[in-house]
């Protein structure tokens, strides 16, 4: 039996990766529906300003993990 270590590497690389970046993205999702929670508490707006952006950029980052989950599961299924 012979490993073949660089393989394994790059695997190892590429899910590190992944896996820090579909964190980070859904971290600023959680951070940008803060901002905007405390935002909508502070002035009474929801929609005006920094508030909708980051509310705006938080579905967004939601929507980016969503897709990359969907990847994957499409990756082992197929």
């Amino acid at each position: 039996m012979k490993i073949d270590w660089a393989a394994l590497g790059s695997v190892f690389g590429v899910s590190l990766a992944a896996t820090v970046g579909l964190v980070g993205l859904f971290t600023l999702g959680v951070v940008g529906l803060a901002k905007y929670e405390s935002a909508t508490a502070t002035t009474g707006r929801g929609g005006a300003g920094t508030a909708g952006l980051a509310r705006a950029g938080a579905y967004a980052c939601f929507a980016l993990c969503v897709a990359a989950v969907a990847y994957g599961i499409r990756l082992i299924v197929a």
